[in-house]
């Protein structure tokens, strides 16, 4: 039982540095997307007090999920794997998902929609990191790793049904972090490699027709008559635009002007390069370097093994986020409806992120250091 006195010592623990960063980054975006969503002109000023009160709700998530300690959560990995299996399935039953941008993977319920596999993102890394422990250190054959590839084999499967290829990657680098920090034998991860590369016609093919068309226009950025181009073309002009100094805030022409689609979310860094320029840019980026740091010092320093995984696993799972959303951003990866976190408007996505932010704040107050 937690004692004044503990609870104290425990709160100590916690890594202010990524906290800190963290705040930096939320109030950043709430600058830009005052921008972005014109507030200047319009006066209307909901979407920044949805965004407030989702980090509002996202805090008070953190505080409720540092109460309990992560290996109690884990104790529960079996009950969690079938919550999420369940949540994934049930946008798919007819009447019940959203379909927002091709995808099948939203819940409305009442007056609240959330995308639930954001809610998965936590609680399959809680589950899938328990499985993993036991791995440690022996996943040199297939016999160890493929039972590791059909306990995730569902989840990547119910993505694909929705169909959400974003989402999907998200959760393989997800796995493939995890794996790694078990010590994955070298030679099959370039085996892994090899047989990635050779299935991609095979994966083109069972593509849905909007992600096909993603992938031609990426192969061809010029061609404003691939659908999906208009928005990477004005987020380059945006970027290009705005120089080293930038046009200053709500000064961007195509931002204030609506040339550049979804830019309160997808599409938001376009709005920091054309109006804070590559000085702004660099700053973002350069917090997002330290927040990523910041976990890899506390999964470092975890406990017990398990701890490790879960930090690794939301790490990965920000690592991913943020380069492919700068880089579909910048025309370098095909695009995909991934937020950029902490900026990008969206209740269930900031909720989400400061909820795993949660966990490794988490395994951090519970740190104590050893080696592996």
């Amino acid at each position: 039982m937690l004692t004044y006195k503990n609870t104290l010592k425990l709160i100590k623990e916690l890594d202010w540095k990524l906290i800190i960063t963290v705040l930096a980054i939320f109030c950043f975006g709430i600058v830009v997307l005052s921008s972005a969503t014109h507030v200047n002109e319009t006066g209307d000023y909901s979407q920044l007090y949805k965004q407030g009160l989702a980090f509002i709700l996202g805090m008070i998530m953190i505080i409720g999920i540092l109460c309990l300690d992560y290996n109690f959560l884990g104790k529960y990995y079996k009950g969690l794997y079938l919550v999420s299996l369940l949540l994934l399935a049930v946008v798919l039953v007819p009447g019940l998902g959203q379909n927002r941008g091709g995808a099948v993977s939203w819940l409305k319920i009442g007056p609240l929609d959330f995308q639930t596999s954001e809610l998965v993102k936590l609680t399959f890394i809680l589950s899938y990191a328990k499985i993993v422990e036991s791995k440690k250190g022996k996943l040199n054959n297939l016999k160890e790793i493929i039972p590791l590839v059909i306990y995730a084999f569902p989840f990547i499967g119910l993505l694909f049904a929705q169909p959400d290829l974003g989402t999907a990657i998200v959760f393989c680098c997800i796995i493939a972090g995890m794996l790694f920090t078990a010590g994955l034998d070298i030679k099959l991860i370039k085996r892994a490699i090899i047989i990635a590369l050779v299935s991609l016609p095979i994966m083109y093919m069972m593509m849905a027709s909007h992600q096909k068309v993603r992938i031609e226009a990426f192969l061809h950025p010029d061609d404003p008559s691939y659908e999906g181009n208009y928005q990477v073309i004005q987020s380059m002009i945006a970027i290009g635009s705005g120089g080293f100094g930038g046009k200053g805030l709500y000064n961007g022409s195509q931002s204030q002007n609506d040339f550049l689609p979804v830019q309160d979310s997808d599409f938001i860094f376009a709005v920091i390069g054309e109006e804070l320029g590559v000085w702004g840019m660099t700053l973002v980026i350069a917090l997002y370097i330290v927040f990523l740091l910041r976990m890899l010092v506390i999964a470092r320093e975890a406990k017990d093994f398990y701890g490790t995984l879960i930090v690794v696993g939301v790490m990965s799972m920000f690592a991913y986020q943020i380069i492919q959303n700068i880089g579909m951003t910048v025309a370098l990866i095909p695009v995909t409806g991934v937020t950029l976190p902490f900026i990008s408007y969206g209740g269930s996505s900031l909720l989400t992120s400061l909820a795993n932010l949660g966990l490794v704040l988490n395994v951090c107050m519970r740190k104590k250091k050893i080696n592996f």
